[in-house]
């Protein structure tokens, strides 16, 4: 198995954040991960995207000419990365910011409220933790319980948040079967 995505959006978005959730989830399960972020010259509100490779085995290079799964978290970023997925690939979109993937993307598009979602758990924090279950349940690269470790282990140094992110996680998943 190895799975290469893009994950891009407004910084402020829980980009990176992410990444480093799917890396951490990945070692949790003695698989390889690279995570490669990369920031646009402002901070919070300009651009912000990391490309992250999980495998079964060994990753030879940090550099990805097509991904699997783009995970854009707004229009911008679906219309600059949606070239990159391969045929047969997955888009997963903010359903909330973004409309439809460019003419002639060859991926399944999906598009999940996660905005929505998030402020029905409660806060617009947490609408990439959505995005990330919704990813998981997509994907299936993980077990449940492994990627709720991780955003465990990340995020718990706060936990008047944690259990919303779990929730988080959980309800994306749950989108993902649902879709």
């Amino acid at each position: 198995m190895e799975n290469r995505l893009i994950i891009a959006g407004f910084g402020g978005q829980g980009v990176m954040m992410m990444g480093q959730l799917l890396c951490a989830a990945a070692i949790g399960c003695s698989k390889e991960a690279l995570f490669l972020p990369h920031y646009g010259p402002e901070q919070r509100g300009g651009t912000a995207n990391c490309t992250v490779t999980l495998s079964d085995g060994a990753i030879g290079s940090p550099i990805v000419r097509q991904i699997d799964v783009l995970i854009a978290m707004n229009q911008p970023s679906l219309a600059k990365f949606a070239h990159r997925v391969r045929e047969g690939g997955v888009i997963l979109a903010n359903g909330d910011l973004c409309q439809a993937p460019p003419e002639g993307c060859a991926a399944r598009y999906v598009p999940i409220p996660v905005e929505t979602e998030a402020e029905r758990l409660g806060s617009p924090k947490v609408a990439n933790m959505v995005m990330l279950g919704a990813y998981n349940g997509i994907a299936k690269v993980f077990p449940r319980e492994e990627l709720l470790a991780a955003v465990e282990k990340k995020l718990g140094k706060k936990p008047q948040l944690l259990e919303m992110n779990r929730a988080a996680v959980c309800r994306g998943m749950e989108l993902a079967a649902l879709g």
